[in-house]
């Protein structure tokens, strides 16, 4: 199993830019997204991973938004939801990046090989905006022989 800590990734609305010429558009992936895939290859370097899980994945995910300034006071107004009042960035727009920026790097691939993805936005607290993430192999199913006529 591998157990990551990583920065808030840039936003999936910003990770995609297009440039129009005449009648020929462009599309590519944004310098930010470069960058954060970039932060990742170092980060799980750092973790002592050199190769990616092979075959089936599970991958769950905690996203932790920066705790703001003001929380206490937002505590004492809002009571047990007042987290809910905390910019973060969509779930799913999250997934997309992390996702890729772990392709080729701890997983093989952010299609098949993922086959469940859980994800959760947690209460912000004093260690800061942060992705916190395992990935967990998965274990082959094994084909019954009498499926096969044997």
């Amino acid at each position: 199993m591998i157990e990551l800590t990583l920065p808030m990734p840039p936003s999936a609305n910003v990770y995609w830019r297009t440039t129009v010429r005449g009648s020929f558009a462009s599309t590519y992936v944004s310098k930010e997204a470069k960058d954060y895939k970039e932060k990742v290859g170092w980060i799980c370097k750092a973790a002592g991973i050199r190769a990616p899980l092979a075959g089936r994945v599970r991958i769950n995910v905690a996203l932790y938004p920066a705790r703001p300034l003001d929380w206490a006071k937002r505590v004492k107004k809002l009571g047990a939801t007042w987290d809910d009042s905390v910019r973060c960035i969509d779930l799913d727009n999250a997934n997309k990046v992390l996702l890729d920026s772990l392709k080729g790097i701890a997983i093989v691939d952010d299609g098949w090989p993922v086959r469940s993805l859980h994800c959760d936005r947690m209460e912000p607290d004093e260690h800061g905006a942060r992705v916190v993430l395992t990935i967990e192999q998965i274990a082959q199913p094994v084909v019954q022989g009498e499926l096969l006529g044997a």
